[in-house]
């Protein structure tokens, strides 16, 4: 079967945000400096009892890869030499110790992601150290989210045991495609049986979620190799899907320029690649959880779209309430109250602003009104399919329909496509419409709508 048609996928190929933040990274601006993100600190601190018992969320960046995939976009360092890691973790220490002295030490912390880069570059030792500090300065609450990102090629048996002794509760494997020659085309050789193994051995240990990363758009991809993978996925049984197309940027991403352009497929199969990709995890029991991603239905992200108390950040979809989050390390995102900040991109600024003992932040953003009243729109629709005109109207004192009035004639077309449907009382986007939630909440973007300069983004399809 086919869930949406192959003709509204195309219809909606255009790039888009993908809305892990309103407004998005993009708009950030060097103009927002660290004094900027220490007022935030200090304005959190000062909000008394009531916000230092909001449990905060971490993400840690770490940069390091042992070899490069081509498709890569992500803030890495290529490197043979593990030493790296080590001053990386003292830096790291330092800007822990930055935080604790402006927000206090024992910050109750639900939510913990390790990303890169590969976080599985550390040793286990490393692992073991950056674990450590971090519980000497922060309360891990329990029953809380720990997860980190895997490279298959750098974990064994053992390494999984020491990563669920040290805490961590979620795996995500980046796999990508099965194929050996697409494998091959983007400088990422790792066989099926040794994914296969470490999942089973991670369920054997008792993780309570494992993703699985998967890409289409790669090159030497075909719908019908690409079929395969799915096939192999859906035997694997992931708890979660994460299913993104690849964008071929090469002007913004070196290791991009090492693709054969003439290797990759064109659009009509990766509208096919997404259309079957689709019909295959739905037909295999998944539930689309919205923005490319799949949860089984008695996974943790499913049961919170079930019950309308599903979030959004920085690293995605998630079960956890909206709470500030603190970046780590080199290039990482926050967001404390109504700011977003980033801290430097490459390690020599990220260590000289640790050196001088000021926090690494060079850019961000101080929300306006319009912007956080946007966001909690963008936000209600992407997490929970649907749009209440009073709770907004009670939440900001102004009224909906009136203040969104030009964003109402432009939703009239996607009502006409069956993708969302409107009344007195607010939006609902329909089951069709969640396979297009970001195009539907760009209706709602300012910025975007202001700036029709869209190639910068990946496509929404």
């Amino acid at each position: 079967m086919n869930v949406v048609s192959p003709e509204l996928l195309r219809r909606f190929d255009v790039p888009g945000p993908r809305y892990t933040s309103y407004p998005t990274a993009d708009r950030f601006v060097e103009a927002y400096t660290e004094a900027d993100y220490r007022q935030a600190l200090d304005q959190r601190r000062g909000g008394g009892a009531a916000a230092l018992a909001l449990p905060l969320s971490l993400y840690i960046h770490i940069p390091f890869c042992e070899s490069l995939c081509y498709y890569c976009a992500c803030n890495k360092i290529i490197t043979k030499h593990p030493e790296r890691a080590d001053e990386y973790l003292r830096y790291l220490g330092r800007e822990v110790d930055l935080h604790v002295q402006q927000i206090g030490t024992g910050q109750a912390v639900s939510q913990l992601h390790l990303g890169g880069g590969s976080p599985t570059f550390l040793t286990d030792d490393g692992l073991s150290e950056l674990m450590a500090m971090l519980r000497r300065n922060f309360s891990l609450a329990p029953g809380g989210e720990y997860s980190i990102e895997v490279d298959p090629r750098t974990v064994t048996r053992d390494r999984l045991s020491h990563l669920a002794r040290l805490g961590f509760n979620r795996l995500s494997f980046g796999v990508q495609d099965f194929d050996p020659a697409v494998q091959k085309a983007v400088h990422r050789i790792q066989p099926a049986e040794q994914v296969f193994e470490l999942v089973a051995e991670a369920r054997r240990i008792g993780f309570e979620s494992i993703n699985v990363d998967l890409i289409y758009g790669l090159p030497r991809q075909t719908p019908e190799s690409f079929d395969r993978t799915l096939a192999q996925v859906n035997e694997l049984r992931p708890d979660r899907i994460a299913l993104y197309a690849y964008a071929h940027l090469p002007e913004r991403f070196k290791p991009q320029r090492r693709i054969v352009p003439a290797e990759l497929p064109g659009g009509p199969a990766k509208v096919s690649m997404l259309s079957r990709s689709l019909s295959a995890f739905i037909e295999a029991g998944y539930v689309y959880v919205g923005m490319d991603h799949f949860a089984l239905p008695n996974d943790a992200l499913a049961v919170a779209k079930r019950q309308g108390r599903l979030h959004r950040n920085f690293q995605g979809y998630s079960t956890q309430p909206d709470c500030d989050l603190i970046g780590l390390g080199v290039s990482a995102i926050g967001r404390v109250g109504s700011t977003y900040s980033q801290n430097a991109k490459t390690l020599e600024d990220y260590y000289d602003y640790l050196n001088q003992g000021r926090l690494p932040v060079v850019r961000g953003l101080a929300l306006s009104r319009d912007d956080l009243v946007r966001r909690a729109v963008i936000m209600a629709l992407m997490c929970q399919g649907r749009l209440v005109f009073e709770s907004i109207d009670l939440a900001w004192l102004i009224d909906s329909r009136s203040y969104f009035s030009a964003e109402m004639n432009l939703l009239q077309d996607l009502a006409k496509e069956g993708l969302l449907t409107m009344d007195d009382s607010g939006i609902e986007v329909t089951p069709n419409g969640w396979f297009f939630i970001r195009g539907i909440a760009m209706v709602f973007d300012r910025y975007l709508q202001a700036d029709r300069n869209r190639a910068r983004f990946s496509r929404i399809i």
